[in-house]
């Protein structure tokens, strides 16, 4: 069960980067110097989530493992966050795009003799 931990943190790390990184698209009006202090403010909590996972995540799986596992968490968080808060849509090409990322998943956790 302890092995689940680091992908339930990763995916709450993963929202807080989300909204660090992408949510002041939607306040263009605010300042610059604004949505960077609150952006920074966020990712205090994202890193709360992230050094943990990581942590706890390196005792079950290779680096390579959990930065693979980390970019899907991403990419599902985003596609989410992308429809539900930004009002867009997701393009058939870059739902491919993301599958491609996706399948590296594969590559990286089977184990090749």
């Amino acid at each position: 069960m302890r092995q689940f931990y680091p992908c339930i943190l990763l995916l709450i790390s993963n929202v807080f980067m989300t909204f660090a990184w992408y949510g002041h698209l939607k306040f263009k009006s605010a300042s610059l110097w604004l949505v960077i202090l609150v952006s920074w403010g966020i990712a205090f909590f994202e890193y709360i989530f992230q050094v943990p996972a990581n942590r706890i995540g390196h005792d079950y799986f290779s680096a390579a493992q959990l930065k693979v596992m980390q970019e899907v968490i991403t990419i599902i968080v985003f596609c989410v966050f992308s429809i539900f808060y930004l009002k867009e849509g997701i393009k058939w090409n870059e739902l491919v795009g993301f599958a491609l990322i996706v399948l590296a998943t594969f590559f990286v956790f089977h184990e090749w003799k």
